[in-house]
């Protein structure tokens, strides 16, 4: 689950993969992001002084954080809001601290996230829908109102090459028990609690599942190379858009629901108008995981700035 433990880059991402290949992608991302395809970059109006003071706008520190957070805020320029946009505020410890002190007064976080890491709900989800609802009633108690969720998730998975898939015929991580020893990967913050590999081989009975830890990033490549069986990955990672692997099924939800929500404070809806939320909305139900795979490949791996990512996302949705 992304943000269970301290925070970590996306894979792949500058500080985490600094010679990660340029690979282009445009043709993914031109279709991820709309019909209107990849606007040219271009200045865009970026009229201030709607509603009463500025809108704070936060992102944790890592790729896929630093576009959801560029997404909130140039939007709401757009629509005539004067924006502050604070990026790398912390771990969801700390992000959330500064939202209920006042530091900053939205911010773009997985539901999952609120509910086990925050709120401290310790039993497993059955759905989405669900954790949603948990999320909703805690943050509604503390003065913040969660908007509406993104069709995306991006949480932990386990991946195996197809040909090793194939081979065994896997479809689930259930299916795993019964290949003989195999070896799996993950990092090594990951080896230890809720989600991580001594959890999986409790809840899914893998005492045939050994363990390499790998810094993250590194376990698509000893994949490929036949170096370790199964990968812990996140799926959201652009690396599975270039990459033939096959994600297995969470059959026992072990891995959560990490849908990304808006969470605003209560007092900034008080002072905006009503196409604050709905923009948030809006904006929410187009990101898909394939826009967002595209959009994190067009960051992480071929470099381009968030901020110019998420404006290309919103040009081409018309967001701007």
């Amino acid at each position: 689950m992304r943000d269970m433990t301290p925070d970590h880059a996306l894979p792949g991402s500058p500080q985490r993969r600094p010679g990660s290949p340029r690979v282009s992608r445009r043709g993914v991302l031109s279709a991820a992001v709309g019909a209107a395809g990849l606007a040219a970059l271009g200045g865009c109006g970026m009229a201030t002084g709607k509603g009463e003071g500025t809108v704070t706008v936060g992102s944790k520190g890592f790729a896929e954080s630093w576009i959801n957070g560029e997404l909130y805020a140039q939007a709401l320029r757009a629509l005539g809001y004067q924006v502050d946009l604070k990026t790398n505020v912390g771990s969801s410890e700390l992000i959330d601290a500064a939202l209920t002190s006042g530091q900053i007064d939205l911010y773009p976080e997985y539901t999952g996230v609120i509910v086990m890491s925050l709120a401290g709900h310790e039993d497993l989800m059955e759905s989405a829908e669900q954790t949603l609802d948990l999320a909703r009633e805690f943050e509604a108690s503390r003065g913040v109102t969660v908007l509406d969720a993104t069709p995306f998730e991006n949480k932990n998975a386990i991946a195996v090459t197809r040909e090793f898939a194939a081979r065994h015929n896997l479809r689930t991580i259930d299916d795993l028990r019964g290949i003989g020893e195999f070896t799996y990967s993950t990092y090594p913050d990951n080896v230890s609690g809720g989600q991580g590999y001594e959890a999986i081989v409790e809840t899914y009975r893998l005492p045939n599942m050994n363990l390499r830890t790998l810094s993250i990033g590194l376990n698509y490549q000893a994949l490929e190379n036949g170096e370790i069986d199964a990968a812990d990955v996140f799926t959201t990672d652009p690396q599975l858009l270039r990459s033939d692997l096959v994600v297995l099924e969470d059959t026992k939800n072990l891995f959560g629901f990490q849908n990304v929500v808006p969470c605003v404070r209560d007092d900034l809806l008080d002072r905006v108008g009503q196409d604050v939320p709905d923009l948030l909305n809006t904006m929410s139900s187009l990101l898909t995981l394939e826009a967002v795979q595209a959009m994190n490949e067009a960051s992480a791996i071929n470099r381009l700035d968030p901020a110019q990512v998420a404006r290309r996302f919103l040009e081409a949705n018309d967001l701007l």
